[in-house]
């Protein structure tokens, strides 16, 4: 899942980094990043993708002026997926660096300096992307993903701490939510991110009167609503059960017919920026915890059972405009 390592200082008055420092003469910056890992944290790793390439202005970092040109160059690159093993392994300097946090992407403009928060959230959303390396200026994106311009990880992700059951939900359960996984043609998922905080979800929400208590009523009222979404039939993935209140939060999966033009959802009062990612890009929009891997799962056999071919990984799209993908054996 997506999140961020910080340093923690002997100094306090110096904020919080990530790990890394100065090339060394003679050293290439990957290479200058992996003798940083070890000197910081005792961990060996191969560092490869590169996320970032940031040019710091002169007048950005703060240094005196016999310093001030032409600036610095910053590389970001991607430390990976720390299991437990990884964290445990970490061994610390008696010198420079006392702790280490794993934070909320969000939480970093309030423990970085600014040109740090704005460079590494900028990365995360890189990594995200799955679009190569993003070139910065100051920490700003020189061309901007829908990522960037929705500011997704500006504000914390969506959590979901509960348990994943497949198959249907006790009928002594209250449904509190029907919500969807709506697929593709190309195996992609539409996610929705909100225009004024950048945070994503899947569309769909809570019954009304209308849906005759039918949560599958409830699905494609909301798609439509959320996202001017023409489904196909959904499929029961199961349920997710909160231990603070006996009710059932429901998750389907559907074939994507089709989009209509973007509009305001009467319940929220926004316009969603729409987006197809592969699920496992989705997943990494939310908090959900350990059992998102059980729900992953469950989506992809619906998808199995649905024709539709596993996506591979490539940029978010936001589909700004009507989309159809009805073939004419579809029904009406």
């Amino acid at each position: 899942m997506c999140g961020f390592l910080r340093l923690l200082g002997q100094k306090s008055a110096n904020p919080p980094a990530s790990p890394g420092a100065a090339v060394d003469k003679g050293e290439s910056p990957s290479h200058a990043a992996a003798r940083e890992l070890r000197e910081e944290l005792g961990i060996t790793a191969t560092v490869g993708r590169g996320l970032a390439v940031d040019w710091v202005s002169a007048t950005e970092f703060g240094a005196p002026p016999v310093m001030r040109f032409p600036g610095e160059t910053v590389f970001v690159y991607d430390g990976g997926v720390w299991d437990e093993a990884r964290i445990a392994a970490v061994r610390l300097p008696d010198h420079e660096v006392t702790a280490i946090e794993f934070v909320e992407p969000a939480r970093l403009p309030e423990l970085m300096a600014p040109g740090d928060a704005r460079r590494a959230l900028s990365a995360l959303r890189a990594r995200l992307d799955a679009g190569g390396t993003v070139l910065l200026e100051d920490g700003r994106p020189t061309a901007p993903s829908v990522l960037d311009r929705a500011g997704v990880l500006r504000t914390a992700r969506r959590r979901s701490p509960y348990d994943f059951h497949p198959g249907p939900a006790p009928d002594h359960l209250a449904v509190r939510q029907s919500w969807g996984w709506l697929f593709a043609p190309d195996g992609r998922v539409l996610v929705l991110l909100g225009p004024d905080t950048g945070s994503a979800c899947l569309p769909g929400g809570t019954p009304e009167p209308e849906d005759g208590g039918d949560p599958v009523a409830t699905l494609i009222r909301e798609a439509d609503e959320e996202a001017a979404a023409t489904l196909g039939e959904p499929i029961r993935l199961g349920y997710l059960s909160d231990p603070g209140e006996p009710c059932a939060r429901l998750r389907y999966a559907a074939p994507l017919r089709a989009l209509g033009p973007s509009r305001t959802d009467p319940a929220t009062g926004h316009t969603y920026i729409r987006v197809l990612a592969t699920p496992e890009q989705a997943l990494e929009l939310f908090d959900w915890g350990p059992q998102a891997a059980g729900q992953l799962a469950a989506a992809h056999r619906a998808r199995e059972l649905l024709g539709i071919p596993r996506a591979e990984p490539r940029p978010f799209t936001e589909i700004d405009g009507p989309a159809d993908w009805r073939r004419s054996s579809d029904p009406k």
